[in-house]
């Protein structure tokens, strides 16, 4: 009986020792959540997939998600890059993949290209479309990446 309780007590402490003493994968998608910042806006209304938070990216790469219809307008809604100083790198929009027309999540998609010239930290920005330009429409999601080659 003493050997059965042995064997259970040092399989434990290997279970232990593993989790603690293992290295875990850095910078995973659900590891870089908490670096994602909402402005009048929550992961109900906006998912991005690629990049995720802390990803490095090349010089043109692309943005993929998903977004609630109100969202976009006419199918579409502005995207930046930031650099590490807040200057804008390069913008253009991401455009609906399906009918926007809904309160449903419609898949989207942007491409980017930085200049050629930058490689450091920059912020993706998505920006809620707001076609009536009034401050209290204003709704967007950020989150920190790197620009590598």
């Amino acid at each position: 009986m003493k050997k059965i309780i042995w064997f259970i007590i040092l399989i434990l402490v290997a279970i232990v020792a593993y989790n603690v003493l293992v290295p875990k994968e850095v910078g995973a998608p659900e590891e870089s959540v908490s670096k994602i910042i909402y402005v009048n806006a929550t992961d109900d209304m906006i998912k991005v997939e690629l990049p995720f938070p802390d990803a490095v990216t090349g010089k043109e790469f692309s943005v993929i998600g998903e977004a609630r219809g109100m969202w976009y307008f006419e199918a579409t809604f502005p995207i930046e890059v930031l650099d590490k100083d807040g200057n804008v790198l390069a913008s253009w929009y991401a455009e609906a993949q399906s009918e926007w027309m809904t309160e449903d999540f419609v898949p989207f998609r942007g491409d980017l290209k930085v200049p050629e010239s930058y490689i450091g930290p920059a912020t993706l920005v998505l920006h809620r479309s707001n076609a009536s330009g009034l401050p209290e429409h204003d709704a967007s999601i950020s989150f920190p990446f790197t620009i590598e080659y």
